[in-house]
C-alpha cells in the first residue's frame, strides 16, 4: 500500500494522498469495463515489469504509529462555484435535523452549472421536512455555499445487488424543488422580462418577485449571462447592480 499525490508520487507522512494497492493480490481489472480498468489499474513503477497497481479512490494519511487514517473518497468531493465541498459534512448536518433519519448529498450539473442536491429519508411517523425547513436549519450550521440548492424526500436509498449505494437509481434531481419564497408575480414589464431571463438561464419555472438569484442556483457566470440577455432586450443592468 502506498499513498500518492495526483501525479502518482509518494506523499510524506501526515499528508493526505490516494491509497494505491500493489502486489500479487491486485486483480486484472473490471470485467467488461475496459475504460474503468484503464483508469483504476495503472502501471506500478516500483514493481516488476508489466505489473500494475490499483488506484482505490480512497484518501488517507499515515499516522506516526504507521496506521492509516481514512480521509474520505476522491470522487466524493464536489466543486461548486469554486469551492470544494465534502458532501459528508453536509450530510451530517442534514441527519441532525429531528425529522431526518438518513440523508445523502450529491452534485448535479443543472442549467445554471453544478449544484448540490440533498436527498432525505424522513423519520418513521414524522411529517417530511420541507425544503425551506432544511435550508433554514443548514444555514445555522454551514456557510451558504455548502447548502443544497434543492431537496428530494425518498423512502429509502436504492442499493446495488452487492449492497452498495446506487446513485444512478436515485430520483432525477430535476424533480427537486428549490427552496423558494412564496410566489408573487412580477408587476412591471421590466420585472417580467428579468423573471423570464432568470427562468431561462437557471432552468427554474415561474420566477417570482421575491425569489433570490443565488438561492435558485445562480452564480457569477450566470450573472454575466443575465446581463447579456437583459441587454439584448433593451435593459441595461450592470454586474454591480445585480
Amino acid at each position: 500500500i502506498e499513498l500518492t499525490d495526483s501525479a502518482g508520487e509518494p506523499v510524506p507522512a501526515g499528508v493526505v494522498g490516494e491509497i494505491h494497492v500493489s502486489g500479487p493480490g491486485v486483480a486484472r481489472g473490471y470485467l467488461g469495463r475496459p475504460a474503468l480498468t484503464a483508469e483504476r489499474f495503472v502501471p506500478d513503477p516500483s514493481g516488476p515489469a508489466g505489473s500494475r497497481r490499483y488506484r482505490s479512490g480512497d484518501r488517507a494519511r499515515s499516522l506516526p504509529d504507521g496506521t492509516l487514517e481514512f480521509c474520505g473518497r476522491l470522487d466524493d468531493q464536489i466543486k461548486i462555484r469554486g469551492f470544494r465541498i465534502e458532501p459528508a459534512e453536509v450530510r451530517t448536518a442534514l441527519i441532525d435535523h429531528p425529522a431526518v433519519a438518513d440523508a445523502l448529498v450529491v452534485g448535479h450539473d443543472g442549467p445554471a452549472g453544478p449544484a448540490l442536491v440533498g436527498y432525505v429519508v424522513p423519520v418513521d411517523g414524522a411529517a417530511p421536512p420541507t425544503p425551506a425547513d432544511l435550508r433554514a436549519a443548514l444555514l445555522l450550521r454551514l456557510p451558504e455555499y455548502m447548502v443544497p440548492a434543492a431537496y428530494l424526500t425518498v423512502e429509502a436509498f436504492p442499493l446495488t445487488p452487492n449492497g452498495k449505494l446506487d446513485k444512478r437509481s436515485l430520483p432525477r434531481p430535476e424533480l427537486a424543488v428549490p427552496a423558494r419564497s412564496p410566489y408573487v408575480a412580477p408587476r412591471t414589464e421590466t420585472q417580467r422580462q428579468l423573471a423570464r431571463i432568470w427562468s431561462l438561464i437557471l432552468g427554474v419555472p415561474d420566477v417570482g418577485l421575491h425569489d433570490r438569484f443565488f438561492d435558485l442556483g445562480g452564480h457569477s457566470i450566470a450573472v454575466v449571462r443575465v446581463v447579456a440577455e437583459a441587454n439584448a432586450v433593451g435593459l441595461s443592468p450592470s454586474l454591480r447592480m445585480l
